[in-house]
C-alpha cells in the first residue's frame, strides 16, 4: 500500500529547532495542531486525513490489533460534514480530527465491552463526559481501542479481543491498560486517543509506544460514579506531541455538573512556554526501590545531560521510598476494585468467562483487612512528606516510566505465566503507580529514546500538586531535545518489524 505523504515543517508539530526545511511526511501521522491549521486554510480536508488514517489501519491492524471496533463509513460521512463547517465558519475546536476512544467509555448507542466476554453484547445508553466533550468539540470517533479486561492490567490482551502488540516490536506489549490507544497513535491509525489511568494506564502505553500521555491531577477531568470518587482514577489525553496533548486536555478538562470531584474553575493550559533555563529539576533514577534496566537508565542519563545543557539545574537525588509504596497500591486496588468486581462479576456461573487477572482480584480482595487499609493510608502520607521535601528545593521531578522494554505481548496469558501477571508482579516493572497514590500531582510522560529491542522509552515529569503548567514546560523542552521516533516521518513497517524481544 502506498502511504499518502505531504510536505510539512516538522517544527510546527514537535517544537524542533529547525522549522524551515520542508519534509515529506506521512499524512496519517499529521499532528492535530497541523491538521487543524490545514483544515482552516483549506490546504487539507478532514476527509483526506480520515481516509489516510483508515488506509493505515487496514494495513497494520492485522498485526497490531489496536482497534477493536470501527465505524469508518460513518466517520467519513462526518469528516465530509466537518469540511462544510470549515467553509461556513462554524468549525469547532477539534473539528474533523480522528479520535480513538478507549473501549471503556460509554457512547450512547455504541458497543462498550470493557474488553470482557461478559459485556460483549453491551450497548451504552449514555455518553460519558470525556467522549461527550470531544464529540461536542467536533472530533470524530472513528474507532474504539483495545484494553485488558476492565482496564486492570499493564499489558493489553483479553479473552474478547486477543493480543494487542507493540508497533515497534510486535513481540513486546504496548502496555496497558490504554494499550490500544497508545499503539494506534504510534501506528498512525488515529490523531488523538483517550486513556484512563488508575495505576499508570496512560503513561505506561505512552512510554512503550513512543507517544505523549498525561495523567492530570485528581479532579481536573470529569469521570462517572463511582470511579470519580476514587482518587487513584484519572481520565487524560494521549497524543503524538506535547502540543496535541494540550489541545485535547483543554477540551476535556473542567468542572462537570455530574461530578462533584471536578475542580472549578477550569484550568486552560497555554500552548507556548518559557524555556527551562534556571529551572531546578530533581532526577530519581529508581524512585528508591525499582530495578531499572541499563538501556532505560541510559536514556534517563542522556536526558539529564541535555536538560543541563539547556540551562536547567539538574541534580540526581535519593528518594526515601520503599516497597511499602507497592503494598499501599495493592491494598487500594484490592479493597476497592476487587470488591467491585466481586460484587458485579463474582458469581461462579460467570467466573469462567473472566481473564485470570480479574479472577485474581476477586479471589484475593477479601484478604485485605482494615489494618492494611489504615497502614496504606499512613504510608501514603509518608510518601508525600518525602516528595514535598523534594518540591521545596526543585520545580519538578524526573524519573523513568517503565523499568524495562522487555515485556512480552502475551505476558501472563498462558497458564505457566499466570502467577507472573499478578498485580504484585506487575508493579515491580511500572514506575507510575506512586503518583496515583499521590494523585494530586500532575504527571506527563514524554518519549526520550528507545531500547536495544527498538521499543521506545519514556520519562515521567512530576510537578507539585495541581501545577499542571510546569510539567508541560519541561515536556516541551524534552520533546524538542528528543523528538519522538515518528517525528522524522518514519512509520513502523510491518514487513520489517522486529520479531524478537531480545
Amino acid at each position: 500500500m502506498v502511504v499518502q505523504r505531504l510536505a510539512i515543517r516538522p517544527g510546527l508539530s514537535f517544537g524542533l529547532q529547525d522549522r524551515s526545511e520542508l519534509m515529506t511526511y506521512p499524512l496519517c501521522y499529521l499532528s492535530a495542531a497541523d491538521a487543524l491549521q490545514r483544515f482552516a486554510d483549506g490546504s487539507l480536508s478532514p476527509a483526506e486525513l480520515m481516509r489516510a488514517v483508515i488506509e493505515r489501519a487496514e494495513e497494520v491492524e492485522p498485526v497490531v490489533n489496536a482497534l477493536c471496533l470501527t465505524d469508518f463509513d460513518a466517520a467519513l460521512r462526518k469528516a465530509e460534514q466537518a469540511e462544510k463547517r470549515y467553509r461556513d465558519g462554524t468549525a469547532r475546536p477539534l473539528e474533523g480530527l480522528p479520535v480513538a476512544i478507549k473501549d471503556e467509555s460509554d457512547i450512547a448507542g455504541c458497543p462498550n465491552t470493557n474488553g470482557s466476554l461478559l459485556l460483549k453484547d453491551n450497548v451504552a445508553t449514555k455518553t460519558d463526559p470525556v467522549p461527550q466533550r470531544l464529540l461536542d468539540a467536533g472530533a470524530i470517533a472513528h474507532a474504539r481501542t483495545t484494553t485488558p479486561e476492565f482496564s486492570m492490567a499493564f499489558f493489553c490482551w483479553s479473552r474478547l479481543w486477543g493480543i494487542t502488540r507493540n508497533p515497534w516490536n510486535p513481540a513486546i506489549s504496548p502496555g496497558g491498560s490504554s494499550g490500544g490507544s497508545g499503539a494506534a497513535l504510534a501506528c498512525g491509525t488515529t490523531t488523538l486517543a483517550t486513556g484512563s489511568d488508575i495505576g499508570g494506564s496512560i503513561r505506561v502505553p505512552a512510554s512503550l509506544n513512543g507517544i505523549v500521555g498525561y495523567k492530570p491531577p485528581y479532579g481536573r477531568v470529569p469521570q462517572t460514579s463511582p470511579w470519580n470518587l476514587d482518587t487513584y482514577c484519572h481520565e487524560g489525553s494521549m497524543a503524538r506531541s506535547v502540543r496535541d496533548c494540550i489541545l485535547m486536555q483543554n477540551v476535556i478538562a473542567g468542572p462537570h455538573p455530574e461530578d462533584i470531584a471536578t475542580l472549578n474553575p477550569k484550568l486552560e493550559l497555554p500552548l507556548a512556554y518559557d524555556d527551562i533555563k534556571g529551572m531546578r529539576l530533581a532526577v530519581s533514577p529508581n524512585l528508591g526501590f525499582f530495578d531499572v534496566a541499563d538501556d532505560v537508565a541510559a536514556v534517563l542519563s542522556s536526558a539529564t545531560q541535555r536538560l543541563s545543557e539547556l540551562g536547567a539545574v539538574v541534580e540526581t537525588i535519593e528518594l526515601a521510598w520503599d516497597r511499602r509504596c507497592q503494598h499501599a497500591a495493592v491494598t487500594h486496588f484490592d479493597y476497592l476494585s476487587g470488591q467491585i468486581f466481586k460484587r458485579d462479576y463474582g458469581d461462579l456461573a460467570t467466573r469462567d468467562l473472566l481473564t485470570p487477572y480479574i479472577r485474581k482480584f476477586i479471589e484475593h480482595c477479601d484478604s485485605t483487612t482494615a489494618d492494611d487499609i489504615i497502614a496504606a493510608r499512613e504510608y501514603s502520607g509518608e510518601m508525600y512528606a518525602e516528595l514535598a521535601r523534594v518540591f521545596r528545593r526543585y520545580d519538578a521531578l524526573l524519573c523513568p516510566t517503565v523499568a524495562t522494554t522487555k515485556i512480552a505481548a502475551d505476558y501472563g496469558m498462558t497458564a505457566a505465566l499466570e502467577t507472573d501477571s499478578s498485580i504484585d508482579s506487575q508493579l515491580n516493572l511500572y514506575m507510575t503507580y506512586p503518583f496515583n497514590t499521590l494523585s494530586r500531582c500532575p504527571v506527563l510522560a514524554v518519549p526520550c529514546g528507545a531500547g536495544r529491542n527498538g521499543v521506545p522509552i519514556g520519562l515521567q515529569i512530576v510537578a507539585p500538586p495541581y501545577d499542571d503548567p510546569t510539567v508541560f514546560r519541561v515536556g516541551v523542552a524534552l520533546e524538542a531535545a528528543f523528538p519522538p521516533l515518528h517525528a522524522s516521518g518514519t512509520l513502523p513497517d510491518p514487513a520489517s518489524w522486529i520479531q524478537s524481544a531480545d
